[in-house]
């Protein structure tokens, strides 16, 4: 019996590019993000929690938007090596980082803080720039860096 001890699985990474940098969206302040987090948010804002993640470029023009997990009425779980893995996949220069509150309050909650330092740190080591963690809620947002929280 010939055991093969190098069947090795391939790895493989892609990302598939088909904008024009030029008709990308471009983020300038936090409003502009949250115009573009409401039409992601829109289907389980009152419902359950979920996360996403907005990549961008050097001039903040969006590479793409990326579902990090959809989970319960109050929490969800996010995994931040996922999170950079698809920020080194796409080539990305900044994040965003956001999730939903159901319960339409708005404040940052322990573990959202701790959340926010981690992610923060974890982009410094990869030179990616956290831009700012967004909570959103039907009616409102709040803003890491528009509460100097960053």
């Amino acid at each position: 019996m010939k055991v093969d001890y190098f069947k090795i699985p391939e790895i493989k990474v892609s990302y598939k590019d088909n904008v024009r940098t030029s008709d990308r969206f471009q983020i300038k302040c936090s409003d502009d993000t949250v115009k573009l987090l409401k039409i992601a948010f829109e289907d389980c804002m009152q419902h359950h929690e979920e996360t996403y993640v907005i990549y961008m470029n050097r001039a903040n023009r969006v590479l793409g938007i990326s579902n990090i997990s959809k989970c319960g009425i109050s929490s969800t779980f996010v995994d931040i090596k996922i999170i950079m893995q698809t920020a080194l996949k796409v080539h990305a220069s900044s994040i965003i980082f956001s999730h939903n509150h159901p319960s339409s309050s708005i404040g940052p909650s322990p573990e959202d803080i701790r959340l926010t330092k981690k992610l923060k740190e974890s982009c410094e080591l990869l030179d990616i720039t956290f831009l700012d963690h967004i909570i959103m809620t039907e009616e409102d947002h709040y803003s890491f860096a528009n509460e100097g929280m960053l």
